[in-house]
């Protein structure tokens, strides 16, 4: 219901959005409204039936036999077994970052993508926790909801920036009070909101995908200590190439520094999730984490 609603929020604010820009460059918004209902349905058609090529080209993935990773097909052909989804494709991404993202618009079209930096960085366990995490937000399906929500603030943000340019030279001298409260949600407050929603809808879900993984691989612990080992990676040294619009599919978020506020984050604070797997490893009878090595 919550994502259902934060999905219904940010359409809304691709509409008001068009509506606005059409007030402003033609005075008529409803030739605006209907380009964005088309666009916003073409994207949202191509993202459906093309999101894991689209995705795995972009961060230059390139799917795998089991000939070539023979250890990380088993794992993950045992923990698609427990969870009693279909196996997915796998794919090895050439980065040094270690992460890991989940792809495709169902479970019959799923790819589980790896960094090599995750490969070199985690141990058999950690790396079978995280596959997991991965495998359970295909169950929860998580995938096709993040990259619409994502392709839906890209719009909004994409029409305040033509907004600006469009109507600079025409609005430059306007003084009306109005026009001037209008321009600015335009160019500034709608396009913060959907990145907020599109944030919070991330968060939510990287939390429900700790907790399926948790599940399908009865070992919270080596999750959390996969989610530190990561999390410390990444700040010390953040992927260089790649889209941060795509942040969210990561299990942790690969451009992350310390400067960048917490609130503007894709993904809950790892000590969060550390704390919640916590309290899931003393309800299994598993190991807890010492949270004092997150750092």
């Amino acid at each position: 219901m919550k994502t259902a609603i934060l999905m219904g929020t940010l359409t809304a604010l691709l509409m008001l959005a068009a509506g606005l820009l059409g007030l402003y460059i033609g005075g008529d918004p409803v030739p605006y409204l209907t380009i964005a209902f088309a666009l916003a349905l073409t994207i949202n058609l191509v993202a459906y039936y093309k999101s894991d090529k689209i995705v795995l080209s972009m961060y230059r993935a390139k799917e795998v036999e089991e000939g070539d990773y023979p250890q990380l097909y088993q794992m993950v052909r045992e923990l698609s077994g427990i969870s009693g989804m279909p196996m997915p494709r796998i794919a090895i991404i050439p980065s040094q970052n270690p992460n890991a993202f989940a792809t495709g618009r169902n479970e019959n079209n799923a790819v589980v993508a790896v960094t090599e930096g995750a490969l070199s960085l985690l141990d058999s366990g950690e790396l079978r926790a995280v596959l997991a995490h991965e495998l359970g937000h295909v169950l929860n399906r998580d995938m096709f909801i993040s990259t619409m929500a994502a392709v839906i603030a890209s719009i909004i943000g994409y029409l305040g920036q033509m907004g600006w340019w469009m109507s600079w030279g025409r609005r430059r001298n306007d003084n009306n009070a109005a026009n001037m409260i209008g321009f600015i949600l335009l160019l500034v407050f709608i396009p913060l909101a959907s990145m907020m929603i599109r944030m919070a809808i991330s968060r939510d879900r990287e939390f429900g995908a700790d907790r399926k993984g948790a599940e399908i691989s009865g070992q919270p612990d080596m999750l959390a200590n996969a989610l530190i080992k990561l999390e410390n990676a990444s700040v010390r040294s953040p992927m260089r190439n790649g889209n941060q619009a795509t942040s969210s599919l990561f299990i942790v978020n690969p451009f992350r520094s310390q400067s960048l506020m917490s609130l503007l984050s894709t993904h809950p604070p790892t000590i969060r999730r550390v704390e919640k797997l916590n309290e899931i490893a003393v309800g299994m009878g598993r190991p807890t984490v010492y949270l004092p090595q997150y750092r």
